[in-house]
């Protein structure tokens, strides 16, 4: 499913328009869902599937950083613009990955926030040798300018792995900047995984095939096919999915042992009409510093046209969040497993 009509013009997008700048043959990095970019020129990278399908279904051009590199064999962008996000780390490793992409030389503007933090750019280009100078800021908003540059720094680097303790048990993830829980494991999902464990009455039933929405470094992944669930991974964040793969592949769990399939989608977009025994979820509520239930609110939704009957949806959330509402909508009734005043597990069952 494609992303909605792009919200209103953004406060960076607008400091962008009055540059009056014409931005034919750019590259928009890393860019927002908004109004002003979608009806424009450029071209869009993004790690997001659902950015990329809305503007590849409005005929804009749009690619994933992973595929995004042979398109310069076709002819370099005249220039980019990086939109600087709330991970700092993710904001670095998107200037490593620009400079071992594109051509020397390359203009790159870097726009954001002031309280994002998008004056931090002056010490990185500062430490990657890199000259900058400042072009405008308004709406609370900065927006500077470099040329790229070999910086002799691979961004393959960014990519780590940590250990988990859960009880007796351990298991390596991946982790890369971006990711949810980069680097560490998140309590909601420990108290899932902790639910699901000691839960005699629903340990057995996550079983058979199972879908992990929103997989991040594939946590939940791992847990159940070590279980022997036959697991489909899923993510609209392409780093998401690549941890989840490399998470997978640390623990032996890639190939035979997991079936399934390590996808990008936007919910169930990948998915057509396939159903499964088990969803399994810890579903995000932020788009960078905006909170949207939109991606949570079509997991519950949805879930019963892609659960078999007496299937499950076990979800983890913060317990202020609106879900009980949306479940009881969606499955006529609920229960909570866990509660530890923080987050909620909760169960609905296809009837």
């Amino acid at each position: 499913m494609p992303y909605p009509t792009p919200p209103a013009e953004s406060p960076v997008c607008q400091l962008l328009e009055r540059q009056a700048a014409d931005y034919r043959g750019w590259w928009w990095v890393a860019p927002p869902h908004d109004a002003w970019l979608a009806s424009g020129q450029g071209v869009a990278v993004s790690a997001d599937l659902a950015l990329r399908q809305a503007w590849q279904a409005a005929g804009r051009a749009a690619h994933s950083p992973s595929a995004a590199a042979p398109a310069v064999d076709a002819g370099a962008p005249v220039g980019a613009v990086l939109f600087w996000p709330k991970s700092h780390a993710l904001g670095e490793w998107w200037l490593l990955w620009l400079c071992a992409t594109l051509p020397e030389g390359t203009p790159l503007q870097l726009v954001g926030e002031n309280q994002g933090g998008i004056k931090r750019v002056l010490k990185v280009l500062a430490a990657l040798g890199l000259g900058c100078r400042k072009l405008d800021s308004a709406r609370r908003c900065s927006l500077f300018e470099t040329r790229l540059g070999r910086v002799g720094i691979d961004p393959e680097a960014a990519w780590t792995s940590f250990e988990v303790e859960l009880g007796s048990e351990h298991l390596t993830l991946a982790s890369h900047p971006g990711v949810f829980g980069h680097g560490k494991l998140d309590d909601g999902t420990r108290l899932l995984i902790e639910t699901l464990a000691g839960e005699g009455r629903t340990s057995g039933d996550v079983l058979g095939d199972v879908l992990d929405m929103g997989c991040g470094d594939g946590i939940l992944a791992a847990w159940l096919a070590r279980r022997g669930a036959r697991v489909t991974a899923v993510d609209v964040n392409a780093f998401a999915v690549e941890a989840t793969r490399r998470s997978l592949a640390a623990n032996g769990l890639a190939g035979e042992a997991l079936p399934g399939e390590t996808l990008e989608s936007d919910v169930y977009s990948a998915l057509g009409e396939r159903t499964f025994d088990a969803i399994v979820s810890n579903p995000p509520f932020h788009q960078e510093r905006a909170i949207d239930y939109g991606p949570a609110a079509r997991l519950i939704e949805q879930a019963p046209a892609h659960l078999t009957p007496g299937g499950q949806l076990v979800i983890v959330a913060n317990a202020f969040l609106p879900y009980p509402d949306r479940l009881e909508c969606a499955f006529g009734g609920f229960e909570v497993l866990a509660d530890d005043r923080r987050f909620r597990v909760y169960r609905a069952i296809k009837r």
